[in-house]
């Protein structure tokens, strides 16, 4: 899942990590293949950005200082599927084991993406998560 020949173009793209360096890469690569990204440092910024501007997709770090992932995909799954409770959703994290994923799975997470290798798979998550049913 490398996003060779994946085009994004149009995607509205919510990424939410606290990391510039790791958010900047994450972005640049997305918006190479035609996302439209908007970035956010926290949980909280985030979830507003998600009220006004109803993306595509999120992609979000887990952990970060004050509300982390799990508070942002919990207050988004509330949400009515009219205002975004919907919104597809891949967890970044540093977290790999079995019961990690299972947990963001339960979340209400739909991938669940090692930080070492999300800039590889990025781009192709984003496409199958942008699908619409």
């Amino acid at each position: 899942m490398d996003g060779a020949g994946t085009s994004l173009i149009g995607v509205r793209v919510l990424l939410v990590d606290d990391d510039a360096d790791l958010r900047f890469l994450m972005a640049a690569m997305l918006e190479r293949e035609g996302a439209i990204v908007t970035e956010s440092t926290s949980a909280r910024d985030a979830y507003a950005v998600l009220l006004l501007e109803r993306p595509d997709v999120l992609v979000t770090d887990l952990t970060m200082p004050g509300e982390d992932g799990f508070w942002l995909i919990a207050a988004i799954r509330a949400l009515s599927a009219a205002h975004g409770g919907g919104t597809p959703a891949a967890a970044l994290t540093g977290h790999v084991t079995p019961e990690d994923r299972a947990s963001v799975l339960r979340a209400g997470f739909q991938f669940h993406v090692a930080k070492p290798d999300a800039p590889d798979h990025l781009v192709g998550i984003v496409a199958i998560l942008a699908q619409k049913p």
